[in-house]
């Protein structure tokens, strides 16, 4: 097979009811179950294979390689070269720059393909989707322009000395990154890594990695040197076990459950790396009395709707001062009852759980949530028949100490929790094990700055809720919600090592 290319297979997508709209209906186009190490797309070494199931209807309609220890070691050893003396190695960092910036120009070429295939491997709505993709292209134009940018530093010190500290990269990444936002945590790993220069070694989730796997072509037909860049596909419990253990990685980054973020860390203890970890979280969205209710609603609703509440930065706890907490739960009431999980089509809000597993799980919390509902949106009649849908439901008033509130859902399920002032706010917005993200709604400045600088997280929106936010904004959280800081400067930071050189010139 030719190095570089991928070879794709044409699939046609039948989705019940029979006649859905176009975008979902028409051809796909698949890989072949194969991992790309050097450059070269390989099957994994046990020639096993495991199925894709999309969550819009349960269907299988792709397979991807079921790697294991070997193919995780030659992709290890496909970056140590590319590290160690390769054709990446001698690049500058203008050159790589420039080659990231050609692969955000063809992720916006192919940004429809990228996106629908991404909406039916991973349920989101098709909108939501190429949302991602537009986002996925900035994280690589944003490195791009960045590769050059970091720059070194004189120290003072004593007569007859140079001091230069210099940004260095670590060497070979390793890379485990999540289900629910394959293209843009993609993009935000792997560029930043890139552009310091590291080679990296990619384990995707196995519920959904379609979106990768184009994306990595598409990085090599960007120029992309052999070892640079490569993905080993399969099991968290067998592939990913194999690279956040192995002993030929300098360093390891991680994106998923608090469980696994565990067992990462004690793996890159045991070989004397750093890692970043980027987990779960319960995030606060404060609401005074005296908030724009008008400006608050869409993002009150829409941070707990998106990608189905699968999302780390979820805005999963609403907490209501006591005085307007009647009001804004029936304003919420009415917003929910109006959305429907499993339309499909362009103006799609709600798409599926990744899995029957995870569909479980939120049921779960629903069933045993032991609050009142304050309002439950519906399943649509349209909604796949096999799919993996949830009807989104607030809760309230919701005991901040239940299950319900100090636990990640991952699902359509919001909690509204009330407070009488200032001081118990804060306090209940740091009274879970996460700290991740929180929102602040008040037209009061002095209340603004007071309570976003007590707030035990990673990033504060006030009168705002960015579930995230943009490329150049760090993001990360402390406590279980893991450690380090990924997007903008920051990541270039974590993806690289300080190094001292003293020179005594006399």
């Amino acid at each position: 097979m030719q190095i570089g290319t991928h070879p794709w297979e044409e699939r046609r997508v039948t989705i019940q009811p029979s006649a859905p709209p176009a975008e979902l209906a028409a051809e796909l186009t698949v890989p072949q179950p194969l991992n790309l190490i050097g450059n070269d797309w390989v099957p994994a070494a046990s020639g096993q294979v495991m199925p894709v199931i999309s969550p819009i209807d349960g269907a299988e309609f792709a397979q991807i390689a079921d790697s294991g220890p070997a193919d995780v070691d030659a992709a290890i050893a496909a970056a140590r070269s590319a590290f160690d003396g390769g054709p990446w190695s001698r690049l500058t960092a203008t050159e790589r720059g420039r080659i990231l910036m050609r692969f955000a120009q063809l992720i916006e070429e192919n940004a429809e393909t990228l996106a629908r295939l991404e909406s039916r491997d991973n349920g989101k709505p098709i909108k939501q989707a190429r949302a991602d993709m537009v986002a996925t292209a900035r994280y690589f134009e944003f490195y791009g322009g960045a590769a050059d940018k970091l720059h070194g530093e004189i120290i003072p010190f004593l007569n007859g000395y140079n001091v230069e500290l210099h940004r260095e990269a670590h060497g070979v990444v390793g890379a485990i990154i999540p289900w629910n936002y394959p293209a843009q945590i993609f993009g935000r790993v792997v560029g930043a890594a890139l552009a310091m220069g590291n080679a990296v070694v990619l384990k995707p989730a196995e519920d959904a990695c379609l979106s990768v796997l184009r994306l990595s072509d598409l990085a090599v037909q960007a120029g992309l040197p052999p070892g640079a860049l490569n993905i080993v596909t399969g099991r968290g419990e067998v592939a990913g076990r194999a690279l956040s253990e192995h002993r030929g990685l300098d360093f390891i980054t991680f994106t998923g459950s608090p469980e696994v973020g565990v067992m990462i860390q004690t793996a890159a203890a045991r070989n004397f790396i750093p890692c970043t970890l980027e987990l779960g979280g319960k995030s606060p969205q404060i609401v005074f009395d005296d908030a724009d209710l008008d400006a608050a609603l869409p993002f009150l609703v829409n941070a707990i709707i998106q990608n189905g509440g699968q999302t780390c930065s979820a805005g999963s706890r609403v907490l209501v001062q006591r005085a307007i907490f009647d009001k804004v739960a029936t304003l919420l009431a009415s917003r929910f009852a109006q959305i429907s999980a499993g339309e499909i089509g362009d103006d799609a809000v709600l798409g599926p759980m990744i899995s029957a597993r995870q569909q479980q799980r939120v049921a779960a919390y629903i069933d045993d949530a032991g609050a009142p509902v304050i309002a439950q949106g519906k399943i649509s009649g349209d909604a796949p028949s096999g799919g993996f849908y949830i009807a989104p439901v607030v809760f309230g008033p919701v005991d901040p100490q239940s299950r319900l509130a100090q636990e990640e859902v991952f699902g359509p399920v919001l909690s509204l929790i009330p407070f009488d002032d200032e001081a118990e706010a804060i306090r209940i917005a740091n009274g879970t094990d996460y700290g991740l993200v929180a929102a602040i709604w008040t037209r009061d400045g002095g209340r603004q700055q007071r309570v976003a600088k007590a707030m035990r997280c990673g990033q504060v929106y006030i009168n705002t809720y960015g579930a995230g936010g943009g490329v150049e904004l760090p993001f990360g959280g402390i406590r279980k919600s893991g450690h380090g800081r990924e997007k903008g400067f920051a990541a270039l930071y974590e993806f690289s090592t300080m190094k001292s050189i003293v020179n005594h010139h006399g």
